[in-house]
């Protein structure tokens, strides 16, 4: 059995010099659902965007659904991979919610049809299949986040990259967040500062700080170790 998502010892620096990622390394097994913690500036981001390959490593590899990410299997690999950034903002552009959802599966040139079915698949999946006419710029921050996960869904990615998923929902929105992300069948690897909303979605955690993976175990034991936490700009939830 393939890793659905394999880091091997990866490095990244960015073009002013500052070393973002050093000697990263985590798999993630199919189906499994695990959080992304630490300080700001650990690499968490940085991490994030290589896992679709819009950043490139300096060195190292990294493997999704038992591709190597590199030039040749881009297009396989964004298939895999679904990328939810923090700001749906960055990933809702068009006219309709219909349209946003349907980006994707047009440019892999599937027939209409299917494209469709795809929509209305991802939209029932997040629970807003009434919203396919609506304007996304209209949509308060919850609804954003749900139409930005059915973007993605309507690729039939294999694992759901979040990056700070809860961020700016009310308790409302984030509540649904919970249940949306539990409901979900898919490999997920999130990151986020929300440790209340880690402890309650994601059995596995890993703590990156200073560019590494510094822990990596179940949920329960790490967010019980205050000294751990501490030791990485964490507070107990």
């Amino acid at each position: 059995m393939h890793h659905t998502l394999e880091v091997r010892d990866l490095r990244f620096a960015y073009p002013d010099g500052s070393e973002a990622l050093r000697g990263a390394t985590l798999s993630i097994a199919p189906g499994e659902k695990a959080a992304l913690v630490g300080p700001n500036g650990a690499g968490k981001s940085t991490l994030m965007l290589h896992c679709n390959g819009i950043l490139r490593p300096s060195s190292g590899s990294i493997r999704v659904c038992g591709l190597e990410v590199h030039d040749g299997s881009l297009g396989k690999v964004r298939a895999a991979v679904g990328l939810v950034f923090q700001d749906p903002d960055d990933q809702l552009f068009s006219p309709t919610v219909f349209e946003d959802v349907a980006f994707g599966p047009l440019h892999m040139g599937l027939p209409a049809p299917e494209v469709r079915q795809r929509v209305a698949r991802a939209l029932e999946a997040v629970a807003m299949t009434a919203y396919a006419d609506r304007v996304p710029h209209h949509l308060s921050v919850g609804e954003k986040k749900r139409i930005t996960i059915a973007t993605v869904l309507s690729m039939d990615p294999e694992i759901l990259v979040l990056d700070e998923p809860s961020a700016g929902l009310d308790p409302r929105a984030r509540r649904g967040l919970i249940n949306l992300l539990h409901s979900l069948p898919q490999t997920m690897l999130a990151s986020t500062h929300d440790l209340p909303l880690v402890r309650e979605t994601f059995p596995r955690t890993l703590i990156m700080d200073q560019g590494r993976i510094v822990a990596d175990g179940p949920t329960d034991a790490l967010l019980r170790d205050k000294a751990l936490l501490e030791a990485h700009g964490l507070e107990m939830p």
